[in-house]
């Protein structure tokens, strides 16, 4: 058994991004993934025996396949921690963008006035 991942120690590693967006449209099996990953059998294995330990990926077996698919809570959960980041900046955007316009307001009446002179 892993010790506990964090969810971006999970995500952090290039394979098991290349993994995820190869599971984000449905179950596939470990051949599928090897071949849309372009990881080893190997490496895709272990890859996903993480990911399925840390909560990120279920398994469900049919007949002699094993086929994997992307749980959906873990990415909830970063959703919900993202979102106050994205609030965050939004606002923050919202906010110079007022401020930007405002600035070209007054530059547009300056111009305007000199040009009356």
């Amino acid at each position: 058994m892993l010790m506990q991942l964090d969810v971006f120690q999970v995500l952090a590693d290039p394979t098991r991004r290349r993994i995820v967006e190869a599971l984000r449209h449905g179950e596939q099996q470990v051949g599928d993934v090897v071949e849309k990953a372009g990881v080893h059998q190997s490496g895709v294995s272990r890859h996903l025996r993480i990911l399925s330990e840390s909560g990120f990926v279920s398994m469900r077996p049919e007949g002699q396949r094993r086929l994997y698919a992307l749980r959906p809570e873990p990415f909830r959960e970063l959703d919900g921690w993202l979102t106050g980041y994205r609030e965050l900046w939004e606002a923050r955007l919202d906010r110079f963008g007022a401020a930007l316009e405002k600035k070209q307001q007054q530059t547009r009446q300056r111009e305007a006035r000199s040009q009356r002179k």
